[in-house]
């Protein structure tokens, strides 16, 4: 039963598109602030306003994880200071189990905005850090099996009182990065955009007062659900069962581990229950519930579309059920810091079931995410560096629209560094970068293509890789062939030349050393011979199909005119999809349209 509201309709509207576009001015604040190309290029952060029991009350969103992650170091905050927050506090944590931080790399800085004295809420900032000590540059060891592996961890430690920053934790910080510089600056720059939301929440609270924001939270947090449970009230009480494969846990490397749901819809409440999904892994592919649920609520939200309150209201819905011990409820300390192909498999998962819950809304796998550290500087007299950067690849095709093209897939909605910027700032060269073509799974829809991107090493440098879906392919739906897997190469072409598994570690790379990075294509969506001929030859004119698979996956036949233009053989393509269409299955694929002008011939 939806309760009464406590605010004004015109001016809850109000509230929320101020507090959304003052998240907005936190997160432009940290992005033209930030002293790394992973804030300020790639913008691997987020903002939020949080109510004082620490659920997040808006957040615009850039990396739909932390929805999760922000109410739990947030409790962490409340757990260990909450009788003594003051004005002009500031709290600083990154520890995965302490808190809720994705891995150790992602720092959180925290600020509790006061009202005359009396607590509103929480203003909060969270963004990446390119190194904070471990044994590799990066702190994302591939080898890491337990968090003592991966890095500084910091419980909620008081980063400032009364306004005044605790030099001595900058000075821990500090001594444990390659970059110390870059991580301080960073997290000043966060600092910076919490403060920002501070004064611009007690702005609000001036103009509308205290007790008509504390109302409009709760309506906030009340209609995220209630729409929420509205919706699921429509779709049909079911159980469906889903799973994924992540290529491994970068110490086995032998062996992939499952990711396995059953969603269970019943009325106007939906469970993910996990319980079946692998044990923990020795190597750092596990994930901390706090992230499991955030990937399951931005499933949901993607289902039900773009007016969906993004708040923890919505999480109240939902029921996550899952096994202590498994790979996404691991007992401390378990490695992290590779978490993101885990969390990809997992949004895949239920994906996969949610499309027989709501019919017309699936889609294929997509490439999942990527990135890799290069760190260097080791040299007399070079500045050191940890160059960090992440890459997308195809996303999955839909069922009315092909899939898109180097792109970031899922809840990775970080941007790829542009060129001009990576050689600006690291010494390293890039040589190529281009779709790969055929990468994108055949269907009636394409899958998007992934992209290669090639380097080369100008001084001695480290190099590691986080990555995924270099053996398990991205599949593809209702008959969609699956996206090509990705691959990493070390001097290819050359005697030297080596294949890194997905996840590698501090490999030593020389002068003159290349090394490139072919990410994955996506799946497609239905039968490749039902695919619109005309738009196989616009794909083959595009250099996204070759000539080969068009006649292959799709059964497309094309010639080139006398200026060379690429031009469909519509009697030969008529007649192949003919063919194939009498050799496939009944169940697989009726008469094409051009097999069937051929039969009427």
């Amino acid at each position: 039963m939806n309760r009464p509201m406590k605010v004004a309709p015109v001016t809850f509207q109000v509230l929320r598109a101020r507090l959304s576009g003052v998240v907005q001015e936190m997160q432009f604040s940290l992005f033209r602030t930030g002293f790394s190309t992973i804030i300020r290029e790639s913008q691997d952060a987020s903002c939020a306003f949080l109510d004082p029991t620490g659920r997040v009350v808006a957040q615009h969103v850039v990396l739909p994880l932390h929805i999760g992650a922000f109410p739990a170091c947030t409790a962490a905050v409340l757990r260990d200071f909450g009788d003594d927050l003051c004005e002009g506090d500031a709290y600083l944590i990154n520890h995965t189990y302490e808190g809720g931080s994705p891995h150790a790399p992602d720092f959180f800085v925290i600020c509790p905005v006061f009202i005359d004295g009396e607590l509103l809420g929480f203003a909060a900032s969270m963004a990446h850090k390119g190194d904070i000590g471990g044994p590799v540059p990066g702190s994302c060891s591939a080898s890491a099996t337990e968090i003592y592996n991966e890095g500084l961890h910091m419980p909620a430690v008081r980063y400032q009182r009364d306004g005044e920053t605790n030099r001595d934790i900058e000075r821990i910080i500090a001594a444990n990065s390659r970059t110390p510089e870059v991580v301080l600056g960073d997290t000043r720059g966060q600092l910076g955009s919490v403060r920002v939301g501070e004064r611009r929440l007690q702005e609000i609270a001036e103009k509308h007062g205290l007790d008509e924001l504390r109302n409009y939270f709760e309506d906030v947090l009340a209609v995220s659900e209630q729409r929420v449970r509205a919706a699921l009230a429509e779709w049909p009480d079911m159980e469906v069962e889903a799973e994924r494969f992540v290529d491994d846990d970068g110490i086995d490397l032998e062996h992939s581990f499952r990711l396995h749901v059953t969603v269970r819809k019943a009325g106007d409440r939906i469970e993910f229950d996990f319980t079946q999904s692998d044990d923990q892994t020795r190597g750092p592919a596990n994930i901390r519930p706090p992230l499991l649920r955030a990937a399951c609520a931005y499933v949901v939200i993607s289902l039900l579309g773009p007016d969906t309150y993004v708040n923890s209201g919505l999480l109240d819905a939902m029921d996550i059920t899952t096994r202590p011990g498994s790979v996404v409820d691991p007992h401390f300390p378990a490695a992290v810091n590779t978490y993101n192909p885990t969390v990809h498999a997992v949004v895949d998962a239920v994906f996969d079931a949610m499309s027989a819950i709501v019919p017309g809304r699936g889609r294929a796998d997509g490439c999942a995410s990527r990135s890799f550290v290069m760190s260097g500087g080791r040299e007399p007299g070079t500045k050191k560096y940890v160059q960090y950067e992440i890459f997308g690849g195809g996303t999955g095709a839909l069922k009315d629209r092909d899939g898109v093209s180097g792109s970031s897939v899922n809840h990775t909605n970080g941007k790829i560094a542009p060129v001009e910027i990576v050689e600006s700032e690291y010494t390293a060269r890039v040589k190529r970068l281009e779709l790969i073509p055929d990468s994108g799974g055949a269907g009636r829809f394409r899958g998007g293509l992934g992209i290669l991107r090639e380097y080369e090493v100008v001084e001695p440098a480290r190099f590691s890789l986080r990555s995924t879906r270099h053996k398990v392919a991205p599949l593809g739906v209702d008959g969609g062939h699956r996206g090509r897997i990705g691959r990493l190469t070390v001097n290819p072409g050359t005697p030297q030349e080596r294949v890194l598994p997905s996840r590698y570690s501090d490999l030593p790379l020389k002068p003159g050393d290349t090394f490139r990075l072919e990410t994955p294509g996506g799946g497609g969506y239905g039968n490749p011979l039902e695919r619109d001929a005309d738009a196989v030859v616009a794909d083959v004119a595009s250099g996204y199909v070759s000539e080969a698979a068009a006649r292959e996956d799709y059964g497309v036949v094309v010639t080139r005119d006398a200026k060379g233009t690429v031009v469909l053989d519509r009697q030969a393509t008529g007649k192949l999809r003919h063919e194939r269409a009498l050799d496939a299955p009944a169940s697989d694929v009726g008469v094409p349209a051009l097999a069937q002008e051929v039969i009427a011939e």
